[in-house]
């Protein structure tokens, strides 16, 4: 069984590699060469690897994820305008533009926040040198950046919701009341920065391997995706402790959960991190979600610019935080 398992990632890793060449060396690199911009060769290399890794996500969610909301859905969708925004931010996030913006508007601080932490001598051994024979098995260095990276997310999410500029980006977030799998990707663009610049920094510090990276961000977007579904579903009594569900996280988005000033289950992966800091409730339901003031849909915006530029105001104070 072992083996016929490993045979089968193999040959799907073989298969993927296969034809990120294939789109790159067919589609992408006759563009760059075109446009005169072979010196970004490389960094292309690795966007058309997250385009392909994106589109396969997509497919997931469609398929699969989508298949789950038709089964058993907690609400009927009555607001689909709101949806068809969430999809667009999805579309952002997963086919690459949004990583692209990042590449071109942080490299320079990326690259000087990586120098300066090498030049401070701030980089832990890998994982997999910590413990020989264990910690450098694929599998269990994986699971601990999964708990590492998890608990990083977990620290930020509390700070979203507990500083008053934070949950001014974050509200974009949280005001969605037609909760479906595209919501996890409805965030203030300028929040995604600064999470991405965070991420960048604990994984530098971490030294983790690439094809690691790759692997804990793939399992987190497609694990948020579903805790986000509009399908009614919790993994039961022991299990809704390890792993987050939909009910779980829809009720960290319960409207009167008062997410403003606190609030419950903010772990992103595992209920783990609640369970220790006294923030995880089990006994939640399938309430309605959205902001606890939420009267006007327009105090958020409705469209995709609306709700960047409202979050702005808010951020910077010219608008009030409700």
């Amino acid at each position: 069984m072992n083996t016929f398992l490993s045979g089968g990632v193999t040959w799907g890793l073989d298969l993927f590699d296969s034809a990120h060449l294939w789109l790159f060396e067919t589609l992408v690199q006759p563009v760059m060469f075109a446009l005169g911009a072979s010196v970004y060769l490389e960094d292309a290399f690795d966007a058309t690897m997250w385009l392909l890794i994106g589109a396969l996500e997509l497919t997931f969610l469609l398929v699969v994820i989508g298949a789950l909301q038709r089964w058993r859905p907690v609400e009927a969708v009555t607001d689909r305008l709101a949806v068809r925004v969430d999809v667009i931010y999805t579309l952002i996030h997963r086919l690459g533009l949004f990583r692209l913006g990042l590449f071109f508007g942080l490299l320079p601080i990326i690259e000087w926040t990586k120098g300066l932490l090498h030049v401070q001598g701030w980089v832990v051994p890998p994982v997999d040198q910590v413990w020989p024979g264990v910690t450098d098995v694929a599998w269990v260095s994986l699971l601990i950046y999964l708990l590492v990276f998890d608990l990083m997310d977990y620290c930020y999410h509390r700070a979203q919701h507990r500083f008053a500029r934070f949950w001014a980006l974050h509200a974009v977030h949280h005001s969605q009341r037609q909760m479906t799998m595209w919501s996890d990707n409805r965030n203030h663009l300028l929040d995604d920065v600064l999470r991405s610049l965070v991420i960048v920094v604990v994984s530098f510090v971490l030294g983790v391997p690439p094809e690691q990276f790759v692997m804990v961000v793939v399992i987190t977007q497609l694990l948020e995706s579903f805790s986000h579904a509009n399908v009614r579903m919790s993994f039961g009594r022991w299990f809704e402790r390890v792993l987050v569900s939909p009910k779980y996280h829809r009720h960290h988005h319960y409207i009167g959960a008062d997410a403003a000033i606190g609030g419950y289950n903010f772990a992103v992966l595992f209920p783990v991190w609640d369970i220790l800091f006294g923030t995880a409730r089990f006994d939640g339901h399938y309430g309605p979600t959205g902001v606890h003031d939420q009267s006007h849909v327009s105090a958020y915006g409705q469209g995709f610019w609306a709700q960047q530029r409202l979050g702005l105001l808010r951020f910077l104070g010219v608008q009030k935080v409700v």
